[in-house]
């Protein structure tokens, strides 16, 4: 599964980009064959002392020091007919060659420090969010999950789906705040949905144990107040249905061959509320079949804009963009290309989406999950 915008391998502490190692050498010798056929009267031999700081960036301490000796060479023996440096000038041009050198030795141990310091993030981010499975007790799953925070891998949004003894149930929510501010709140209502998915028998139960959750984390915080949207899903084993609750969430779509519906749910009220207080949110039981798919996703979806401020259309968009009988990582796939088609390079804000799926019997069901709930293959997901 894919979080947050691609970025250049070469910045997440791959090898640099092919170009950018072979770009000074072509330099050196480009100068030296316009120095060679150029009349005696244009001196273009300096121009190869700015190639060690431009190696720097590329090479290491000793990849360096080769290109500054190189420089230092063609300058200094004028036999090559490449420069005419002589005295203070080659002292100029050896300062510039041993700083260069300096510099890729501490870029390198730089380079290292941030490729340790973002594996160390990137991990713990995925043990917050981790990448849903492909099956979770016999219920085909895909997430997609891009954070509007440049190179971070949890937001605002969240997800989860987990196989318990009431049966499969998945979470989609929205959180106050964006970034990494939003990722505590987060790391909360997701460990409260996993307690929940083991001790609570009624989803409705769940639903108040992560507003419990919201509303003690406000009460630690002085002036703090955490609130969060949901839609959340069970699939209770051998039923034929799903239930849904809604907590000011946007509504799931139902695609059905296809047809693509909204999931009618009366919304209850935003979690961190206090759901003890109000009336709690309906639970709707939805029949479902073999092959029916429930897309769930945030508001980043939904409120996404072109160039003309117009909100993406992901009701009119889903049976355009993705095949009838698509799986969840397809289907979640291809919302997220159109939904960056229709943006311009993607939405500015958080954006989760969360496929579902239920197979034919012959396929496997409940019986066929591993007893973690991750399915025979315990695959991560696809997408």
């Amino acid at each position: 599964m894919r979080r947050g915008r691609e970025e250049p391998g070469w910045l997440r502490g791959a090898p640099p980009p092919r170009w950018a190692r072979i770009a000074p050498v072509v330099a050196l010798v480009v100068l030296v064959l316009a120095q060679w056929a150029t009349p005696g009267t244009v001196e273009l031999g300096f121009f190869l002392a700015g190639l060690p700081p431009v190696a720097a960036f590329a090479y290491g301490a000793a990849g360096t020091a080769v290109f500054g000796g190189a420089v230092l060479v063609l300058l200094g023996v004028s036999a090559l007919g490449v420069g005419r440096a002589e005295g203070t000038d080659l002292a100029t041009v050896a300062a510039v060659g041993l700083l260069s050198v300096v510099i890729a030795w501490v870029r390198r141990r730089r380079d290292a420090q941030l490729v340790s310091v973002r594996t160390v993030a990137e991990a713990a981010q995925l043990a917050v969010l981790p990448p849903v499975p492909a099956v979770v007790g016999g219920v085909r799953c895909a997430g997609l999950y891009r954070a509007a925070q440049r190179g971070t891998l949890v937001g605002g949004d969240l997800y989860d789906v987990r196989a318990g003894p009431f049966g499969v149930r998945a979470v989609l929510g929205d959180v106050q705040g964006h970034g990494l501010a939003a990722v505590a709140t987060v790391a909360g209502l997701l460990g409260a949905f996993r307690e929940g998915v083991l001790d609570d028998p009624e989803l409705g139960a769940v639903a108040a144990r992560l507003d419990r959750r919201l509303v003690q984390d406000s009460a630690g915080v002085d002036n703090a107040e955490l609130f969060a949207t949901a839609l959340l899903l069970e699939f209770p084993p051998g039923r034929g249905l799903v239930r849904v609750v809604s907590c000011g969430h946007p509504p799931a779509l139902l695609l059905r061959g296809r047809s693509v519906e909204e999931v009618r749910v009366e919304p209850g009220p935003p979690l961190g509320l206090g759901l003890a207080g109000l009336e709690p949110p309906e639970v709707v039981d939805l029949p479902v079949g073999a092959g029916d798919r429930l897309l769930l996703h945030s508001d980043g979806v939904t409120e996404a804009r072109d160039a003309s401020g117009f909100f993406y259309p992901l009701l009119r968009r889903v049976p355009v963009v993705a095949p009838p009988r698509a799986s969840p990582a397809v289907l979640v796939a291809e919302v997220w290309r159109d939904l960056a088609a229709f943006t311009d390079g993607g939405p500015r804000d958080d954006v989760a989406l969360l496929a579902l799926s239920v197979p034919p019997a012959h396929e496997g069901g409940a019986d066929g999950a591993g007893a973690d709930g991750t399915g025979a293959d315990g695959a991560g997901s696809p997408v």
